[in-house]
């Protein structure tokens, strides 16, 4: 099942604003309020919590020091070495995607400063193909790695994605090893992966990268798992518990490590950077 499209469409009807008038309807309280309201919160409803999905530029500018982050590899682009077509070409998807949202690929990375700690992050943008993961994606995250190796500090993920990318088949999943054994690397270095969790995290994304953080974040409400609650209660043959694939449950269950509110996750980031890297023997 490729979660990817699915969550693509189930977006445009949710978390987006009504360009027209300018107000924007909160899919859990269903308060209404202006658009510049939410957006001066992070994007997270004043009267709920309800933490609205937003692009990969936005959560840059509300993570990263103002004017430090400088992207890498954003030429880099798909190909189809498959041919593959289902109801469009994945040729036209990739086309449409990069109209809709100015980007080559569902990741943006670069190096920038968090709290003036110097970072490498990668982070995805749900907008194009539902964050899919693709050969792109994994090679900007692995290069992301190698820089964090190289200046000896630490490496974010801000994961936003329906897993990997059905289109490109193999190629795809090969990423999951590809970024993972990268990881090991940094891990042998000494030094700190955050993963941050983000609505939704699923599929092939978090069978791998997205659950080897040092410290797992996620934001509150976040969807976040492998297979669909459908496909799942089909397998099992029993009912779930409610919410299960919701961060909540999973810190319960001791999936994750923390949830931390998108106001406050800057300084919480940067307080776990220092903690791991300052005077830190194991940084070689």
């Amino acid at each position: 099942m490729n979660f990817a499209n699915i969550f693509s469409n189930m977006m445009s009807s949710t978390d987006t604003k009504d360009e027209q008038s300018n107000w924007i309807k909160c899919p859990k309280c269903l308060a209404l309020m202006y658009y510049k309201e939410i957006d001066s919160k992070c994007s997270v409803c004043p009267k709920c919590n309800h933490h609205f999905r937003i692009n990969a530029q936005k959560r840059q500018d509300f993570l990263c020091d103002e004017d430090s982050f400088v992207e890498f590899d954003a030429s880099l682009a798909p190909i189809d070495p498959l041919k593959f077509t289902d109801k469009k070409s994945y040729r036209k998807r990739l086309d449409e995607a990069k109209a809709q949202t100015g980007k080559t690929s569902s990741v943006i990375s670069g190096s920038c400063k968090i709290n003036g700690m110097e970072t490498e992050l990668v982070i995805f943008d749900f907008s194009f193909m539902g964050g899919s993961l693709g050969s792109v994606e994994g090679e900007k995250i692995v290069r992301s790695i190698n820089r964090a190796i190289e200046k000896k500090c630490g490496f974010i993920i801000v994961s936003a994605s329906g897993g990997a990318r059905m289109q490109e088949s193999t190629y795809s999943l090969l990423q999951m090893s590809k970024t993972s054994a990268a990881l090991n690397r940094l891990h042998l270095q000494g030094l700190p992966f955050i993963s941050l969790l983000t609505d939704p995290t699923m599929g092939g994304v978090s069978a791998s990268f997205a659950m080897l953080g040092d410290i797992i974040i996620a934001e509150p409400g976040a969807l976040i798992g492998f297979a669909g609650q459908r496909v799942i209660k089909q397998t099992v043959g029993v009912d779930l518990p409610e919410g299960f694939q919701r961060s909540e449950f999973l810190l319960e269950h001791g999936l994750i490590d923390m949830i931390v509110d998108r106001n406050d996750m800057k300084d919480t980031i940067a307080g776990l950077m220092k903690l791991f890297l300052e005077d830190n023997p194991r940084v070689v």
